[in-house]
């Protein structure tokens, strides 16, 4: 039988959670709305690569209850979207490790564009719909943020022996 390291500094990872929320709902100049990356969804997608045993869909979901209320949004409808979005990032996690950087970027727009198409349509069936240029623009904001986000991270965890 395997013996696990015991965990450590695992309240890091929830702080940048928190970090993650504070930067989605804190305020920008409205020609700048558009262009807000997904926080959140960042943070989930790097730490369920990193930590799949311990970041998983029902973390996923939590925060994004934590986001729906935050947002005022209907309940459910972020958390159903960064399921998803772990979901295909677990799904492809043994791929999505060996890509090169620019490949993650591609996977991660695309991963993002579909949790984008998601909300679409979940707006357009609660009423709410918004135009579909500003739907793809946080998706490709936050792929290009990737390898920072990827990289300072990687970074973080090494530096406090995270697992």
């Amino acid at each position: 039988m395997a013996r696990h390291a015991p965990a450590r500094n695992g309240w890091v990872v929830w702080l940048t959670f928190v970090i993650g929320l504070l930067l989605s709902v804190s305020p920008l100049p409205q020609f700048m709305e558009i262009f807000r990356p997904l926080w959140l969804a960042l943070l989930l997608a790097f730490w369920a690569l990193a930590l799949p045993h311990k970041i998983g869909m029902v973390t996923a979901w939590m925060l994004g209850l934590a986001e729906d209320v935050l947002y005022g949004t209907l309940l459910g409808q972020n958390a159903l979207i960064l399921t998803l979005i772990t979901f295909l990032v677990l799904s492809l996690q043994q791929r999505l490790r060996m890509f090169p950087m620019w490949q993650q970027c591609l996977v991660i727009l695309v991963i993002f564009g579909l949790a984008q198409l998601v909300q679409l349509w979940l707006s357009a069936l609660t009423g709410n719909r918004q135009p579909t240029l500003a739907l793809v623009l946080p998706a490709l904001v936050s792929a290009l943020l990737w390898p920072w986000v990827s990289y300072g991270l990687r970074g973080l965890r090494l530096r406090l022996k995270i697992n």
